[in-house]
Protein backbone atom coordinates (compact mmCIF):
# COMPACT_ATOMS: atom_id res chain seq x y z
CA UNK A 1 0.00 0.00 0.00
CA UNK A 2 1.65 3.60 -0.89
CA UNK A 3 1.02 5.75 1.95
CA UNK A 4 0.93 9.67 0.60
CA UNK A 5 2.99 11.58 1.72
CA UNK A 6 1.96 15.44 2.79
CA UNK A 7 2.82 18.29 0.36
CA UNK A 8 3.97 20.17 3.45
CA UNK A 9 7.38 17.82 3.88
CA UNK A 10 8.05 18.26 0.03
CA UNK A 11 8.38 21.73 0.37
CA UNK A 12 11.66 20.64 2.46
CA UNK A 13 14.57 20.28 0.78
CA UNK A 14 17.55 18.45 1.12
CA UNK A 15 20.52 20.12 3.14
CA UNK A 16 23.22 19.61 0.91
CA UNK A 17 26.19 20.57 3.33
CA UNK A 18 24.45 17.12 5.21
CA UNK A 19 24.15 15.63 1.52
CA UNK A 20 28.10 15.83 1.07
CA UNK A 21 28.73 15.21 4.35
CA UNK A 22 26.76 11.46 4.19
CA UNK A 23 28.54 11.05 0.74
CA UNK A 24 32.13 12.17 2.51
CA UNK A 25 31.38 9.56 5.20
CA UNK A 26 30.72 6.53 2.38
CA UNK A 27 34.19 7.46 1.18
CA UNK A 28 35.75 7.46 4.38
CA UNK A 29 34.35 3.83 4.72
CA UNK A 30 36.01 2.59 2.00
CA UNK A 31 39.37 3.91 3.22
CA UNK A 32 39.55 6.93 1.68
CA UNK A 33 40.97 9.73 3.49
CA UNK A 34 38.63 12.58 3.80
CA UNK A 35 39.22 16.36 5.38
CA UNK A 36 35.98 17.91 6.67
CA UNK A 37 35.53 21.70 5.53
CA UNK A 38 31.63 21.40 5.01
CA UNK A 39 30.04 21.30 8.46
CA UNK A 40 30.23 23.97 11.48
CA UNK A 41 31.51 21.28 13.91
CA UNK A 42 33.92 22.95 16.10
CA UNK A 43 36.92 20.50 16.88
CA UNK A 44 37.00 21.60 20.20
CA UNK A 45 36.11 19.84 23.01
CA UNK A 46 33.64 20.75 25.03
CA UNK A 47 35.29 22.53 27.98
CA UNK A 48 35.92 20.98 31.30
CA UNK A 49 33.44 23.04 34.28
CA UNK A 50 30.56 21.82 31.72
CA UNK A 51 31.50 18.35 31.94
CA UNK A 52 31.87 18.58 35.29
CA UNK A 53 28.42 20.48 35.90
CA UNK A 54 26.49 17.90 33.87
CA UNK A 55 28.37 15.36 35.75
CA UNK A 56 27.52 16.33 39.27
CA UNK A 57 23.84 17.14 37.81
CA UNK A 58 23.70 13.55 36.69
CA UNK A 59 24.95 11.69 40.12
CA UNK A 60 22.51 14.34 41.90
CA UNK A 61 19.64 13.03 40.01
CA UNK A 62 18.64 15.89 37.45
CA UNK A 63 17.19 13.24 34.80
CA UNK A 64 13.35 14.48 35.60
CA UNK A 65 11.30 17.06 33.58
CA UNK A 66 11.93 20.64 34.21
CA UNK A 67 9.67 23.78 33.83
CA UNK A 68 8.70 23.94 30.01
CA UNK A 69 10.57 27.09 29.74
CA UNK A 70 13.64 25.36 31.25
CA UNK A 71 15.43 26.04 34.59
CA UNK A 72 14.74 29.37 36.25
CA UNK A 73 18.53 29.29 37.27
CA UNK A 74 19.65 29.12 33.48
CA UNK A 75 16.93 31.73 32.46
CA UNK A 76 18.39 34.16 34.80
CA UNK A 77 22.03 33.36 33.57
CA UNK A 78 20.63 34.04 30.45
CA UNK A 79 19.40 37.42 31.68
CA UNK A 80 22.62 38.27 33.45
CA UNK A 81 24.76 37.43 29.83
CA UNK A 82 22.69 39.88 27.98
CA UNK A 83 22.46 42.53 30.74
CA UNK A 84 26.55 42.34 31.28
CA UNK A 85 27.96 41.98 27.45
CA UNK A 86 25.09 44.10 25.73
CA UNK A 87 23.30 46.11 28.18
CA UNK A 88 19.85 45.15 27.59
CA UNK A 89 17.59 44.38 30.61
CA UNK A 90 15.45 40.73 30.02
CA UNK A 91 13.40 38.57 32.38
CA UNK A 92 13.46 35.26 32.76
CA UNK A 93 9.96 35.21 31.73
CA UNK A 94 10.99 36.27 27.70
CA UNK A 95 13.53 33.27 28.03
CA UNK A 96 12.70 30.07 26.68
CA UNK A 97 14.86 26.91 26.82
CA UNK A 98 14.69 23.75 24.04
CA UNK A 99 17.00 21.05 22.69
CA UNK A 100 18.90 23.69 20.24
CA UNK A 101 17.62 26.48 17.96
CA UNK A 102 16.20 24.56 15.12
CA UNK A 103 12.88 23.29 17.75
CA UNK A 104 12.56 27.32 18.47
CA UNK A 105 12.71 27.86 15.09
CA UNK A 106 9.63 25.57 14.58
CA UNK A 107 7.79 27.37 17.77
CA UNK A 108 8.27 30.69 16.89
CA UNK A 109 7.47 30.52 13.05
CA UNK A 110 4.38 28.15 13.85
CA UNK A 111 3.46 30.91 16.86
CA UNK A 112 3.83 34.22 14.18
CA UNK A 113 2.72 32.79 10.58
CA UNK A 114 -0.86 31.62 9.35
CA UNK A 115 -0.93 30.31 5.93
CA UNK A 116 0.49 32.53 3.19
CA UNK A 117 2.00 35.26 5.20
CA UNK A 118 5.35 36.24 4.26
CA UNK A 119 8.93 36.15 6.09
CA UNK A 120 11.84 38.37 4.42
CA UNK A 121 14.84 35.82 4.47
CA UNK A 122 18.41 36.88 3.37
CA UNK A 123 19.60 35.33 0.00
CA UNK A 124 22.09 33.71 0.90
CA UNK A 125 21.16 32.38 4.40
CA UNK A 126 21.14 29.70 6.17
CA UNK A 127 19.84 26.48 4.20
CA UNK A 128 17.53 25.62 6.66
CA UNK A 129 15.59 28.98 6.87
CA UNK A 130 13.08 28.72 4.01
CA UNK A 131 12.22 25.03 5.42
CA UNK A 132 11.20 25.88 8.43
CA UNK A 133 8.96 29.24 7.14
CA UNK A 134 7.39 26.59 4.80
CA UNK A 135 6.70 24.18 6.78
CA UNK A 136 5.03 26.24 8.98
CA UNK A 137 2.51 27.48 6.26
CA UNK A 138 5.01 30.83 5.34
CA UNK A 139 6.15 32.24 1.93
CA UNK A 140 10.24 33.15 2.45
CA UNK A 141 10.12 36.18 0.96
CA UNK A 142 13.95 36.18 -0.54
CA UNK A 143 16.38 39.04 -0.44
CA UNK A 144 19.04 39.16 -2.82
CA UNK A 145 21.94 40.74 -1.12
CA UNK A 146 25.55 41.52 -2.77
CA UNK A 147 29.03 40.28 -1.87
CA UNK A 148 29.60 44.29 -1.67
CA UNK A 149 27.44 44.22 1.70
CA UNK A 150 28.98 41.16 2.86
CA UNK A 151 25.26 39.61 2.25
CA UNK A 152 23.68 41.54 4.63
CA UNK A 153 20.64 43.33 4.21
CA UNK A 154 19.94 46.59 3.48
CA UNK A 155 16.88 48.96 5.56
CA UNK A 156 16.00 50.55 1.71
CA UNK A 157 16.67 46.57 -0.05
CA UNK A 158 13.90 45.66 3.18
CA UNK A 159 11.12 48.20 2.50
CA UNK A 160 10.57 47.04 -1.26
CA UNK A 161 9.61 43.81 0.22
CA UNK A 162 7.60 44.72 2.97
CA UNK A 163 3.75 44.31 2.55
CA UNK A 164 0.51 43.75 4.49
CA UNK A 165 1.19 39.94 5.04
CA UNK A 166 5.06 40.28 5.83
CA UNK A 167 5.86 39.01 9.92
CA UNK A 168 8.87 39.87 10.13
CA UNK A 169 13.15 40.28 8.74
CA UNK A 170 15.41 37.80 10.02
CA UNK A 171 18.91 38.36 9.93
CA UNK A 172 22.18 36.15 11.67
CA UNK A 173 25.09 38.31 12.53
CA UNK A 174 28.10 36.69 12.69
CA UNK A 175 26.28 35.20 9.43
CA UNK A 176 26.03 31.75 8.27
CA UNK A 177 27.44 30.99 5.35
CA UNK A 178 29.33 34.78 4.99
CA UNK A 179 30.60 34.87 8.13
CA UNK A 180 29.85 38.76 8.28
CA UNK A 181 28.04 40.39 10.98
CA UNK A 182 25.96 43.89 10.99
CA UNK A 183 27.21 46.93 12.86
CA UNK A 184 25.25 48.77 15.93
CA UNK A 185 24.80 51.66 13.03
CA UNK A 186 23.07 48.80 10.69
CA UNK A 187 21.31 47.41 13.09
CA UNK A 188 19.65 50.46 14.81
CA UNK A 189 18.22 51.26 11.05
CA UNK A 190 16.78 47.64 10.49
CA UNK A 191 15.17 47.92 14.20
CA UNK A 192 13.03 51.06 12.96
CA UNK A 193 11.25 48.97 10.15
CA UNK A 194 7.53 48.46 10.81
CA UNK A 195 8.03 44.44 11.17
CA UNK A 196 9.43 42.30 14.00
CA UNK A 197 13.24 41.74 13.22
CA UNK A 198 14.12 37.59 14.31
CA UNK A 199 17.48 37.89 15.17
CA UNK A 200 19.79 34.48 14.90
CA UNK A 201 22.76 35.50 17.14
CA UNK A 202 23.61 31.75 17.83
CA UNK A 203 27.72 33.18 16.41
CA UNK A 204 27.80 35.26 18.97
CA UNK A 205 30.89 34.92 20.80
CA UNK A 206 33.09 34.01 17.69
CA UNK A 207 33.24 37.47 16.51
CA UNK A 208 36.89 38.51 15.67
CA UNK A 209 36.58 42.37 14.25
CA UNK A 210 34.12 45.21 14.72
CA UNK A 211 31.73 44.92 17.85
CA UNK A 212 28.84 42.38 18.45
CA UNK A 213 25.76 43.48 18.83
CA UNK A 214 22.16 42.20 19.75
CA UNK A 215 19.23 43.01 18.19
CA UNK A 216 17.68 43.93 21.83
CA UNK A 217 19.66 47.23 22.61
CA UNK A 218 18.15 49.04 19.54
CA UNK A 219 14.04 47.33 19.79
CA UNK A 220 11.84 45.30 22.00
CA UNK A 221 9.83 44.37 18.57
CA UNK A 222 12.19 41.14 18.24
CA UNK A 223 13.14 37.44 18.80
CA UNK A 224 16.95 36.74 19.37
CA UNK A 225 17.76 33.08 19.25
CA UNK A 226 21.28 31.84 20.67
CA UNK A 227 22.42 28.84 21.58
CA UNK A 228 25.76 27.06 22.76
CA UNK A 229 26.72 24.82 20.09
CA UNK A 230 29.00 27.12 18.40
CA UNK A 231 31.25 29.20 20.89
CA UNK A 232 31.15 26.34 23.45
CA UNK A 233 31.56 23.76 21.13
CA UNK A 234 28.41 21.63 22.48
CA UNK A 235 26.72 20.99 19.19
CA UNK A 236 25.59 17.12 20.17
CA UNK A 237 24.08 18.77 24.24
CA UNK A 238 21.46 20.65 21.62
CA UNK A 239 20.91 23.30 24.17
CA UNK A 240 19.32 26.72 22.24
CA UNK A 241 17.40 29.16 23.55
CA UNK A 242 15.10 32.34 22.48
CA UNK A 243 14.03 35.49 23.42
CA UNK A 244 10.79 36.51 23.03
CA UNK A 245 8.36 39.39 23.98
CA UNK A 246 6.34 38.86 26.68
CA UNK A 247 3.21 39.48 24.77
CA UNK A 248 4.54 36.27 22.51
CA UNK A 249 5.59 33.54 25.32
CA UNK A 250 2.64 32.32 26.44
CA UNK A 251 1.95 30.66 23.31
CA UNK A 252 5.69 29.83 22.39
CA UNK A 253 5.28 27.93 26.07
CA UNK A 254 2.02 26.00 25.29
CA UNK A 255 3.78 24.73 21.92
CA UNK A 256 6.64 23.41 23.78
CA UNK A 257 4.93 21.90 26.60
CA UNK A 258 2.90 19.64 23.32
CA UNK A 259 5.88 19.45 20.82
CA UNK A 260 9.36 19.13 22.98
CA UNK A 261 7.97 19.16 27.05
CA UNK A 262 11.48 20.52 27.94
CA UNK A 263 14.81 20.60 27.44
CA UNK A 264 17.15 17.50 29.01
CA UNK A 265 16.93 18.55 32.72
CA UNK A 266 21.39 17.69 33.51
CA UNK A 267 22.10 19.22 30.02
CA UNK A 268 20.34 22.53 31.11
CA UNK A 269 23.01 22.82 33.88
CA UNK A 270 25.71 22.35 31.39
CA UNK A 271 24.73 25.72 30.12
CA UNK A 272 24.86 27.59 33.31
CA UNK A 273 28.03 25.99 33.67
CA UNK A 274 29.17 27.49 30.62
CA UNK A 275 27.91 31.22 31.36
CA UNK A 276 29.03 31.42 34.06
CA UNK A 277 32.81 29.48 33.79
CA UNK A 278 34.15 29.48 30.50
CA UNK A 279 34.57 32.87 28.71
CA UNK A 280 38.51 32.07 29.22
CA UNK A 281 37.57 28.62 27.08
CA UNK A 282 35.83 30.74 24.45
CA UNK A 283 38.46 33.50 24.38
CA UNK A 284 41.29 30.53 23.56
CA UNK A 285 38.96 29.09 21.04
CA UNK A 286 38.05 32.45 19.00
CA UNK A 287 41.96 32.87 19.14
CA UNK A 288 42.33 30.07 17.76
CA UNK A 289 39.62 30.72 14.83
CA UNK A 290 41.08 33.95 14.30
CA UNK A 291 44.21 32.23 13.57
CA UNK A 292 42.96 29.49 11.37
CA UNK A 293 40.58 32.56 9.66
CA UNK A 294 43.19 35.36 8.92
CA UNK A 295 45.52 31.62 7.07
CA UNK A 296 42.76 30.59 5.11
CA UNK A 297 41.27 33.56 3.66
CA UNK A 298 44.79 34.42 2.33
CA UNK A 299 45.54 31.07 0.90
CA UNK A 300 42.02 31.11 -1.27
CA UNK A 301 42.76 34.38 -2.85
CA UNK A 302 46.25 33.11 -3.28
CA UNK A 303 44.87 30.20 -5.21
CA UNK A 304 42.74 32.26 -7.64
CA UNK A 305 39.22 32.04 -5.63
CA UNK A 306 37.24 35.24 -4.80
CA UNK A 307 36.90 36.07 -1.41
CA UNK A 308 35.21 39.65 -1.78
CA UNK A 309 35.19 40.84 2.43
CA UNK A 310 36.57 39.41 4.60
CA UNK A 311 34.65 37.16 7.12
CA UNK A 312 34.84 38.68 10.51
CA UNK A 313 32.70 36.19 12.47
CA UNK A 314 31.37 32.65 12.74
CA UNK A 315 33.82 30.12 11.25
CA UNK A 316 33.09 29.83 7.58
CA UNK A 317 34.77 31.87 4.18
CA UNK A 318 32.08 32.05 0.92
CA UNK A 319 34.75 32.05 -1.51
CA UNK A 320 33.95 32.95 -5.37
CA UNK A 321 34.41 29.54 -7.31
CA UNK A 322 32.60 31.21 -10.48
CA UNK A 323 35.44 31.44 -12.78
CA UNK A 324 35.94 27.15 -12.23
CA UNK A 325 32.68 25.67 -12.60
CA UNK A 326 28.88 28.22 -12.09
CA UNK A 327 27.50 24.80 -10.22
CA UNK A 328 29.12 24.94 -7.10
CA UNK A 329 27.17 21.30 -6.08
CA UNK A 330 28.60 19.39 -9.25
CA UNK A 331 32.33 21.42 -8.12
CA UNK A 332 31.62 20.28 -4.58
CA UNK A 333 31.02 17.13 -5.49
CA UNK A 334 34.03 16.40 -7.87
CA UNK A 335 36.43 17.94 -5.47
CA UNK A 336 35.38 15.46 -2.56
CA UNK A 337 35.58 12.82 -5.31
CA UNK A 338 38.71 13.62 -6.45
CA UNK A 339 40.82 15.07 -3.65
CA UNK A 340 38.80 13.76 -0.33
CA UNK A 341 37.96 17.70 0.94
CA UNK A 342 34.57 18.00 1.79
CA UNK A 343 33.57 21.77 1.20
CA UNK A 344 30.12 22.87 0.46
CA UNK A 345 28.45 24.16 -2.39
CA UNK A 346 27.08 27.71 -2.10
CA UNK A 347 23.89 26.55 -3.78
CA UNK A 348 22.58 24.82 -0.54
CA UNK A 349 22.34 28.78 0.78
CA UNK A 350 20.60 30.19 -2.22
CA UNK A 351 20.90 30.90 -5.40
CA UNK A 352 22.89 34.28 -4.27
CA UNK A 353 25.47 32.26 -3.51
CA UNK A 354 25.83 29.33 -6.95
CA UNK A 355 28.74 29.44 -8.04
CA UNK A 356 30.45 29.97 -4.47
CA UNK A 357 31.86 27.46 -2.01
CA UNK A 358 31.74 27.63 1.95
CA UNK A 359 35.06 26.22 4.03
CA UNK A 360 34.27 25.91 7.43
CA UNK A 361 37.70 26.44 9.52
CA UNK A 362 36.76 24.45 12.12
CA UNK A 363 39.59 22.11 11.67
CA UNK A 364 43.18 21.95 12.69
CA UNK A 365 45.63 24.40 11.14
CA UNK A 366 47.53 21.97 9.22
CA UNK A 367 44.80 20.06 7.74
CA UNK A 368 43.53 23.09 6.57
CA UNK A 369 46.63 23.57 4.58
CA UNK A 370 46.78 19.66 3.47
CA UNK A 371 43.15 20.29 2.26
CA UNK A 372 44.01 23.70 0.27
CA UNK A 373 47.37 21.40 -1.28
CA UNK A 374 45.09 19.14 -2.44
CA UNK A 375 42.85 21.33 -3.98
CA UNK A 376 45.67 23.24 -5.47
CA UNK A 377 46.65 20.14 -7.70
CA UNK A 378 43.07 19.16 -8.29
CA UNK A 379 42.65 23.13 -9.84
CA UNK A 380 46.07 22.53 -11.69
CA UNK A 381 45.08 19.20 -13.52
CA UNK A 382 41.98 20.72 -14.01
CA UNK A 383 42.98 23.28 -15.83
CA UNK A 384 45.21 20.83 -17.76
Amino acid sequence: MDIPISKRSTMVEPFLAMELMERAKELEAQGREIIYLCLGEPDFATPPAILAATEQALAAGATSYTHSLGLLELRQEICRHYLNYYGVKVVPEQVIVSSGTSPLMLLLFSTILDEGDELILTDPGYACYPGFVKFAGGVPVLLRTTAKDGFQPRVQQVEKLITAKSRGLLINSPSNPAGSILSGKEMAALAELPVPIISDEIYHGLTYAGDEHTILEFTDNAFVLGGFSKAYAMTGWRLGYMIAPLTCMRTLQTLQQNFYICANHFVQYGGVAALQKCEGDVTQMRNTYDERRKELVARLRTMGFGVHFEPKGAFYVLADARHIDSDSQKLALDILEKTGVAITPGVDFGSGAEGYLRFSYTRPIAEINTALERIEVYLQQRNN
